[in-house]
């Protein structure tokens, strides 16, 4: 569970167009959607191009060697290499309001990176046709899960606290099979992991797409849709790894 964290920030009422057709700010509802789906898009981007530039990094720094001698060696770089993750992630939720767009970028962009070089033991681990696979599998998961979130009219906010419970959860009973190593605890571990995350999919996206009715038009909209895709980005790693129990074959 090194390399696997969560993050929420608070969300905003919802702010709905009224029968008129114009939200309470009069704005024009089809501009309005036009605006929300050009956020989306945003979001995606983010978050896609962040998962790629992780997978780049993590299977570059497996070939190269170093993540062998690193990350099964001794001494503490291995540490610092699979907790910076956590601190970009601290960084990011709790200097929101005073970071700029920009800053936040690179903040974004350098977590991928060192998720990339926390993630590089998967490639040392499983063969490269199973990870390959089971990244297309949580893909399509991901895609089918976000998708309901985004367009169903069921209100999912009360999901946020159990799920986030859930993350607690697993966090707690990871660490307590460091010691214990059972087999069978690692897999009911990972089958709970991938519902629970499945779950967070969809609220995010849900939750994303409300925060937008409270912050269109604001500076913060850039803001809103990095940290959006860091939390889907999250959601998919999260995804993968847990799938990856199950669909992987080792080397």
């Amino acid at each position: 569970m090194s390399d696997r964290y969560d993050t929420r920030y608070d969300q905003p009422q919802r702010l709905y167009p009224d029968v008129a057709g114009r939200d309470v700010a009069g704005r024009d509802a089809a501009g309005f959607d036009a605006g929300l789906r050009k956020h989306m898009l945003s979001v995606y981007n983010y978050m896609t191009s962040g998962v790629l530039l992780t997978g780049i990094v993590a299977l570059l720094f497996a070939q190269s060697g170093m993540a062998q001698q690193i990350m099964f060696g001794p001494g503490i770089m291995k540490w610092v290499i699979m907790l910076s993750p956590l601190a970009f992630i601290l960084v990011l939720s709790f200097g929101i309001n005073r970071l700029s767009t920009g800053a936040m970028q690179a903040l974004y962009w350098a977590f991928a990176v060192v998720m990339g070089l926390s993630m590089s033991t998967i490639f040392l681990i499983y063969t490269g046709g199973s990870i390959a696979m089971t990244f297309f599998a949580t893909a399509a998961a991901f895609a089918s899960l976000s998708l309901y979130g985004y367009t169903t009219k069921r209100d999912l906010s009360g999901m946020g606290t159990f799920l986030l419970m859930g993350v607690v959860g697993l966090i707690v009973a990871s660490l307590l099979n460091l010691f214990m190593q059972s087999s069978a605890l690692m897999y009911a571990i990972s089958a709970i992991g991938v519902l629970i995350f499945a779950g967070l999919t969809v609220y995010d996206t849900q939750r994303i797409k409300s925060i937008y009715f409270q912050v269109a038009g604001t500076d913060f909209i850039g803001k809103a849709a990095i940290m959006g895709a860091l939390s889907l980005y999250l959601d998919f790693i999260n995804m993968f790894q847990f799938l990856l129990q199950f669909m992987g074959s080792r080397e």
